[in-house]
């Protein structure tokens, strides 16, 4: 294996998710086209997770560039107080008409984790607006996982295993089970009953719980928390970050439940994976609590580069897409190969589950999948097990082969680990890294 090249050093880079005293040297990729990653010693790896679930189009896509490259040479940035510029205007326009009902009033930002935060924001801001400054607190679901900043860390289960360090410090969530029955239902409208004063919102990962786990729900279990939402007199924030735009099979999952959340959180593959934008949209009525004479009822919130020029016209470039290609079709395809080419992993021993949705495909296993990404990297594949998790998440583009190539890896290494395993039950939710 050739020398890696002579800038990759963990001298000065502080790498996401990983112990830097024995964290080994990153893959240098120095290209990449289609699903496939290219490494500076020549080797090209089929890219099974979308670079964290963002590449929907896949890599350099040639319509997204050229709308890059035109936006790039007209205007890059721009601040977006008391100035404005048509990328923006646009891209929030096309997003109100693709979302459900009345979701019409769009705040950029450029993570979803901030994405989050803004939405969170929003919900105490729009009670105590409306006088009503005692709601301030926020129902989330157990293995639910809305992002790293404090507030997002604040609506995540500490029981996903990576905010454990901040216990004591971050305000806790009120937590609950999803109504997947009577019971829990009624479980969930018993705590509701007696929190509804003080609390603001429920949010929620509609169709399918991320990082948490990759667990997934019925579209029924979604329409019962809108219902309970509106019983109790509460906001639904739907956060779409990782299912927004396709990944499960509609462009958004809410539409699978014929539910209208009153704020919801996009990024991710929002702009494709070309560059960080997100944003947070909410109801007319969400809205309107915002307006009046009084300054103070404004949302005090403005992030540097929100709304950057550059992204939206990635954003815009990848509407285009959507709307041009057959997108929805191709996820449904790829719902259906993996769903026939994982399920014999179903037979293997320490396989707890085998799940898929859109294109997601999961491989849930009795032990952690520690130690399993080298495996595929021989296999020519890049994929990226947590927990107790090995998943794939394709480009959306990718050809029946190359996910073939993917699904194959996979059965390989979980039948290859399930040889060895203990079949002991540890650490379901215990990440490895996301």
């Amino acid at each position: 294996m050739a020398e890696p090249p002579n800038w990759l050093n963990l001298d000065h880079v502080w790498l996401p998710y990983a112990q830097m005293a024995a964290a080994p040297q990153p893959l240098p990729v120095v290209s990449a086209a289609g699903v496939r990653l290219k490494l500076a010693d020549g080797r090209e790896l089929i890219d099974g997770i979308s670079s964290w679930w963002t590449a929907c189009h896949g890599y350099g896509h040639p319509h997204i560039v050229a709308a890059v490259q035109q936006q790039a040479a007209q205007l890059s940035h721009v601040m977006f107080a008391g100035l404005a510029h048509a990328p923006a205007y646009t891209l929030a326009a096309r997003l109100a008409a693709k979302l459900p009902g009345d979701l019409d009033h769009v705040f950029f930002s450029e993570s979803g984790s901030v994405a989050v935060e803004i939405a969170l924001k929003m919900a105490l801001q729009y009670w105590r607006n409306r006088g009503e400054p005692a709601r301030r607190k926020i129902l989330a679901f157990r293995h639910g996982y809305h992002g790293d900043t404090f507030m997002a860390m604040a609506v995540t289960d500490p029981a996903v295993g990576m905010h454990d360090a901040f216990r004591g410090i971050v305000p806790p969530a009120l937590l609950a089970e999803l109504p997947r029955d009577a019971a829990t239902s009624a479980a969930l409208d018993a705590l509701l009953e007696r929190e509804a004063p003080q609390l603001a919102a429920v949010i929620i990962e509609p169709l399918v719980q991320g990082a948490g786990g990759l667990r997934l729900h019925d579209a029924a279990t979604l329409a019962r928390v809108r219902a309970a939402c509106d019983r109790h007199h509460l906001l639904l924030i739907a956060d779409e970050i990782m299912t927004g735009f396709g990944r499960t099979g509609t462009l958004f999952a809410c539409e699978q439940a014929g539910i209208v959340p009153d704020i919801v959180c996009l990024s991710k593959a929002l702009t494709a994976g070309t560059l960080p934008l997100a944003a947070s949209v909410a109801r007319r009525h969400v809205f309107a609590a915002f307006l009046g004479t009084e300054f103070e009822r404004a949302l005090m919130h403005g992030p540097t580069f929100m709304a950057n020029a550059l992204a939206c016209a990635a954003a815009n470039a990848s509407l285009d897409l959507f709307d041009a290609e057959p997108r929805l079709a191709q996820v449904a395809a790829i719902e259906a190969q993996l769903a026939r080419e994982l399920e014999p992993c179903r037979a293997l021993p320490g396989v707890v589950d085998v799940r898929v949705k859109g294109a997601i495909g999961v491989v849930e296993l009795a032990t952690p999948a520690a130690g399993l990404r080298a495996d595929f990297i021989e296999r020519g594949v890049w994929l990226r097990p947590f927990g107790n998790i090995v998943y794939v998440m394709p480009p959306f583009v990718i050809e029946p082969a190359d996910l073939a190539t993917l699904t194959a890896a996979i059965c390989e290494v979980v039948a290859a680990r399930s040889r060895h395993a203990t079949h002991e039950p540890h650490g379901r939710d215990a990440h490895d890294v996301v």
